[in-house]
């Protein structure tokens, strides 16, 4: 039994890589196109969300449920965190929201095939460990927060271990949200880690639950604010994961 079930977490694993893969390989040409100016990048997202993050979704059988507390207005910018434990992560954040926006990743995303290709010509890259990296991040989000898109940033700053629950968050998505005056949205997703955690022989399908939380407005917050409003928009998303419901 141990063993049919090491054998079905690593056709899962390849599986999943496939369903990433294909739709890259059919719309290349036409992501290639709408990655070479900043402008064209709505067309862009509209292809990852419908063409390549749902087929992602309900092919590795893991169908999306999204619950709003308060839903995101047509052409308004927001900052979208979350907590990070799968790559299913992702494709589940492209799904909540038909709002274009843009990810604020690490740098080592790159080096996966393919994905990577992609991944570095559209989304903000950052550096951790350096400085220069960290301040370049605002200037670039500032300019794609005026060509009206979102952001969306993992506060946690990476993949925490499998058995914490969420781990601190960074001050970035905080700062920059103040900074722009814009909305925090903070969202829960409550099954990827077991769906398709990090660990390789670990995963089944299921409902992927999200939910969407009431936002918190920056409006009359200053740059002080930002540990208060970072402790906050935490507890919402640990609250939720630790809850039985």
């Amino acid at each position: 039994m141990v063993v049919f079930k090491y054998i079905f977490w690593f056709l899962y694993r390849i599986w999943f890589h496939v369903l990433v893969a294909i739709p890259i390989f059919l719309f290349f040409p036409f992501l290639i196109l709408f990655s070479i100016k900043e402008k064209w990048y709505p067309p862009f997202f509209w292809i990852a969300r419908n063409l390549w993050a749902k087929p992602i979704l309900y092919g590795m059988g893991c169908p999306p449920r999204v619950k709003r507390e308060q839903k995101l207005i047509k052409g308004k910018s927001y900052m979208l965190v979350a907590n990070h434990t799968s790559m299913l992560d992702i494709m589940l954040m492209l799904y909540m929201s038909k709002n274009p926006f843009v990810f604020v990743g690490k740098k080592e995303l790159v080096k996966i095939p393919v994905f990577g290709f992609f991944y570095k010509r559209v989304c903000i890259l950052v550096d951790r460990e350096s400085t220069k990296s960290r301040t370049g991040v605002y200037r670039r989000a500032q300019r794609r927060l005026q060509q009206g898109l979102s952001i969306c940033i993992f506060p946690e700053g990476g993949v925490p271990e499998e058995h914490i629950v969420l781990d601190s968050f960074k001050d970035g998505a905080f700062k920059m949200a103040i900074a722009h005056n814009i909305p925090i949205v903070p969202i829960t997703f409550q099954d990827n880690k077991k769906r398709f955690s990090f660990s390789f022989f670990s995963g089944f399908p299921g409902v992927t639950r999200a939910i969407v939380h009431p936002f918190h407005e920056t409006g009359i917050l200053a740059e002080g604010d930002k540990i208060t409003l970072r402790e906050e928009v935490r507890e919402v998303i640990y609250n939720t994961l630790t809850s039985k419901t």
